[in-house]
């Protein structure tokens, strides 16, 4: 099979664009909903997800604690994150899976009453490498079609839990409700793939940048870890965007972030970026992101 990896990129080449106001620096928060969504054999599932506060597989029977703190994102963490993201009158974008949103339709109907960006993180909280194209078709399309009765607004953006498969591209395409997707993490700024001859948009999230380190390897502690290092992410790049146009993707999950001791980090790093950043970076939605993109940077122009 012939490799068609692109390890170059831009290169030395980006687009010459400035984002809304002539700020430098976009910055992305994302807010992955997932709660109910995760793995459950309570849930008719075919196994039980195993990562929480801690690893702890439980097999051949439902785990209860692994639902509990599942349960803490949306009766206490989305509301703390979304009083510390209002309070910085910033926009996010949800990623959320729409079996997530089923269960909890008061949460994305908040969240769009605020101005708050609903895109599709798939059906379940799963990854869909491997997965059957039928199957993955069907998903794609049930999860669109929920998302927009329950939020009363379609998703334009998709990501994917992990991997997607090598036809989750396609499938987006040929579905034709989706402006971009997230599904890549090889960049600083979005661009266009030819997929089923059709330019499509993509726009690098990061793993990095993520409050997801708390758990696992524990990269993050305490809440100031977070801070500092979405801080020295976004010194340098602001630095960088003085140059050419940079983005910056922080993620957020409501049962990760949300917990006391975690959220300061989110609400000192937002305080950063607002004065140190002020006149030259723009807070947007990722909806925002892809049509700006779309309208400024031609598609033949960076394929």
């Amino acid at each position: 099979m012939m490799n068609t990896r692109n390890f170059l990129g831009y290169g030395q080449n980006p687009p010459q664009v400035r984002w809304p106001g002539g700020a430098g620096l976009a910055v992305s928060l994302v807010l992955n909903v997932e709660e109910g969504a995760e793995l459950s054999l309570a849930d008719g599932d075919e196994a039980n997800e195993a990562v929480h506060e801690v690893t702890q597989p439980v097999l051949g029977a439902p785990d209860l604690c692994l639902a509990s703190h599942f349960e803490y994102g949306t009766r206490v963490g989305y509301h703390r994150i979304a009083g510390v993201v209002d309070e910085a009158g910033v926009p996010m974008t949800l990623n959320a899976c729409a079996r997530s949103l089923i269960g909890v339709p008061w949460l994305a109907q908040h969240a769009v009453a605020q101005g708050h960006e609903i895109c599709s993180h798939g059906w379940r909280w799963e990854a869909h490498a491997g997965m059957d194209e039928t199957h993955e078709r069907a998903l794609i399309a049930r999860a669109h079609s929920e998302i927009a009765r329950v939020a009363g607004v379609a998703p334009v953006g998709w990501h994917t839990k992990s991997s997607p498969s090598v036809n989750t591209r396609r499938l987006l395409v040929e579905h034709g409700g989706f402006l971009y997707d997230s599904d890549a993490y090889n960049d600083d700024l979005p661009y266009y793939l030819l997929v089923a001859g059709k330019p499509h948009l993509v726009l690098p999230y990061a793993f990095d940048t993520n409050d997801m380190r708390f758990f696992g390897t524990q990269g993050f502690v305490r809440g100031q870890d977070f801070a500092d290092y979405v801080i020295d992410a976004f010194d340098w790049l602001l630095r960088e965007s003085a140059h050419g146009a940079k983005m910056l993707s922080i993620g957020l999950h409501l049962r990760i972030i949300g917990r006391a001791a975690r959220v300061g980090g989110l609400q000192t790093a937002l305080s950063h970026m607002q004065q140190a950043g002020a006149g030259r970076v723009w807070f947007a939605r990722r909806d925002a992101v892809a049509r700006h993109w779309l309208a400024n940077v031609p598609p033949g122009a960076s394929l």
